[in-house]
């Protein structure tokens, strides 16, 4: 995703989120990004399980036929 983006553009685009949010709102931003981050992998980790789950059942169905 972040592929092309090198030193300068990463500092351009950190000096633009500086000016807009200020020093103050960075840390709460950061805080709330990770948070979301933990409660997205969280949700893709039971969808998987959930997935798993439901193929071993389809699986052990049919080994008794």
């Amino acid at each position: 995703m972040f592929e092309n983006i090198g030193g300068p553009e990463l500092l351009l685009i950190l000096l633009v989120i500086f000016v807009f949010f200020g020093a103050k709102k960075i840390p709460e931003i950061a805080k709330g990004l990770g948070q979301g981050i933990r409660e997205f992998r969280k949700a893709a980790r039971d969808v998987q399980e959930e997935v798993t789950k439901e193929v071993k059942q389809i699986d052990n169905k049919s080994e008794k036929k």
